[in-house]
C-alpha cells in the first residue's frame, strides 16, 4: 500500500502524544523532529517537509492546543489537517467544458502509464459520470501504445480513434476533434507521446497540440515509485504546458508515497486522480482529506463504504452480520466474503481504510490473491457440509482427505482452517466494536 512506511512511522509517534491530558512545548518538538524524520525518510521534497513542519508547530504550540481539554488528540487533530492541505484540501473534480467536447490531454514522461490511464479515465467517466468518451492515439513514436490503446479500446467496447504512425500528432488530434463533434462525444482524452526525459522536441510537439486543441484539462501521468524525480518532472511539465492536474500511478505499489505529498505543494496542481492497480477499473478520484485520515491510521470508511455499495449484496450483507453478532459464520460464508471482498480490490487496501484496523492481531497474517481463492475455494468444496459448519471435526485423517481432493497440501488446509479461526475472531472484534459504537455514536461498519 502507498505510504506503509510513512504510515507506521506517524502512527507510532503520534500515538505518544495521543493520550497524553498535558502537552508542553518540548513534546511537540520532540513529535516534530520524529514527523521531520519520517517525511524526508518517504521521499517528501525537502523545501516541502520544512514548510509543512513549520505550519504544524506554529498551530500546535497555540493556546487553542495546549490548553484544550485533550491537547493529545487536537496536536494529531493538527497534523491531520495539515497533510490534507498539503495534498490539496479538498477533491479536484475533471473539467467538463461549457460546450462539448471537453478535451484533455495526457502528457507524461515515456513508462510513466499514460496510454494504460487513459483507458482507466475513459472507463471512470463513462461507468461514474455516463460520458461517451473519444479515446486518441497520438502516440507515434512508440507504435506499439497506438495498439495498445486500441486493444483498450476493444476491451472497454469503447472507440479509439487513430491514423497510424505516419500522421503527425497534430494532424491526428485536429481530425480527432472532428469526429468527436460529428459522434457526439462528450470527451476527448488525447494519448501523447512521453520521452524517457524532457525534451525540447517532446514540449514543442505538445504545446502545438495544446495550441490546436484548446484543452479543458491537461493531465501530466506521473509514476510515484520514481519519488523526487516525479517532481522534478511535475515542475518541467508545469512551466511549459501550464498543467491543470496530476495523475499518480502505481500509488498501490509505493511504501514511500512521497511524491504524492510533494507535488501538490510543489506545482500547485492539484492531483486528481490515482492509480491503485493494474486493472482497468483501478483508478480512484484522489481525496485528500481521505488519504490523510488513512496515512494516520484513522481509517477512510468513506471510501470502503462507496466500494461497498458498488459491489455488495445488501441482503447478504444483513444475513453475514446476523452471523458475525451470533458467532455462527461457516465455511461458505468465509468463502462467500473472500469473493465479495475479491470484488471490491486489494483486502490490505480494505483493512486501511478501517480505523483501527492495524491494531487488530492476525490481520496483517490474511492476504488473498486470485490464486489463493482458487485454491481455497477447492478446499471449502472439498469438505462436507457438517464440515463447513463445525471446523472442530477436521481431525488430522479429515485433513488428509480435503487435501487430496481438492488438489492441495495439507500444509494449505491447515493455513485455511487457520486463518478462518482468524477472520472469525476478527469478526467477532468488529462485531464489538459495532456494538460499542451504537451506543456511542462511533464507527459503523458498512456493510451493515
Amino acid at each position: 500500500m502507498a505510504f506503509e512506511g510513512l504510515a507506521e512511522r506517524l502512527q507510532g509517534t503520534l500515538n505518544k502524544i495521543r493520550g497524553k491530558g498535558k502537552v508542553s512545548e518540548a513534546d511537540v518538538k520532540e513529535m516534530m523532529r520524529e514527523v521531520r524524520l519520517a517525511l524526508l525518510e518517504a521521499d517528501v521534497n525537502f523545501k516541502v517537509v520544512k514548510q509543512f513542519i513549520a505550519n504544524v508547530k506554529e498551530r500546535a504550540v497555540g493556546q487553542e492546543v495546549l490548553k484544550s481539554l485533550t491537547p493529545g488528540q487536537q496536536v494529531i487533530k493538527v497534523v491531520n489537517d495539515e497533510l490534507t492541505k498539503l495534498m490539496g484540501g479538498q477533491q479536484s473534480k475533471i473539467a467538463v467544458a461549457s460546450k462539448p467536447p471537453t478535451v484533455v490531454m495526457m502528457v507524461g514522461l515515456q513508462g510513466a502509464g499514460k496510454t494504460t490511464t487513459t483507458g482507466k479515465l475513459a472507463n471512470h467517466l463513462r461507468k461514474k459520470h455516463n460520458r461517451q468518451p473519444l479515446m486518441v492515439a497520438a502516440d507515434i513514436y512508440r507504435p506499439a501504445a497506438i495498439k495498445q490503446l486500441e486493444t483498450l479500446g476493444k476491451q472497454l467496447s469503447m472507440p479509439v480513434f487513430s491514423m497510424g504512425d505516419q500522421v503527425s500528432p497534430v494532424e491526428i488530434a485536429k481530425n480527432a476533434m472532428v469526429e468527436a463533434k460529428q459522434n457526439h462525444h462528450d470527451y476527448v482524452l488525447i494519448d501523447t507521446a512521453g520521452r524517457l526525459h524532457v525534451d525540447e522536441e517532446l514540449m514543442n510537439e505538445l504545446e502545438e497540440i495544446k495550441a490546436l486543441t484548446n484543452p479543458d484539462e491537461i493531465l501530466l501521468v506521473v509514476d510515484a515509485m520514481t519519488g523526487q524525480d516525479a517532481v522534478n518532472v511535475a515542475e518541467s511539465f508545469n512551466e511549459r504546458l501550464g498543467i491543470t492536474g496530476v495523475v499518480l500511478t502505481k500509488l498501490d505499489g509505493d511504501t514511500r508515497g512521497g511524491a504524492a505529498l510533494s507535488v501538490k505543494a510543489v506545482t500547485d496542481t492539484p492531483i486528481k486522480f490515482a492509480g491503485m492497480g493494474e486493472k482497468v477499473d483501478a483508478l480512484e478520484p484522489f481525496h485528500p482529506e481521505r488519504m490523510a485520515s488513512r496515512i494516520l491510521g484513522m481509517g477512510d470508511v468513506l471510501t470502503l463504504i462507496e466500494k461497498a455499495q458498488t459491489n455488495v449484496d445488501e441482503a447478504k450483507a444483513k444475513e453475514l452480520e446476523r452471523k458475525m453478532r451470533t458467532n455462527e459464520l461457516t465455511f461458505d460464508d468465509f468463502l462467500e466474503q473472500l469473493e465479495q471482498v475479491k470484488s471490491m480490490g486489494p483486502l490490505d487496501e480494505l483493512l486501511s481504510m478501517m480505523p483501527g484496523a492495524g491494531k487488530m492481531k492476525g490481520l496483517k497474517n490474511i492476504q488473498v490473491d486470485d490464486k489463493q481463492l482458487s485454491h481455497i475455494e477447492a478446499i471449502v468444496k472439498s469438505m462436507t457440509k457438517a464440515e463447513k459448519e463445525d471446523p472442530s471435526l477436521l481431525n488430522a485423517s479429515r485433513r488428509r482427505r480435503i487435501a487430496k481432493g481438492s488438489g492441495t497440501s495439507i500444509q494449505e488446509v491447515n493455513r485455511l482452517i487457520k486463518q478462518f479461526a482468524e477472520m472469525k475472531k476478527m469478526m467477532k472484534q468488529m462485531a464489538g466494536m459495532q456494538g460499542k459504537g451504537k451506543k456511542k455514536g462511533g464507527f459503523k461498519m458498512p456493510f451493515m
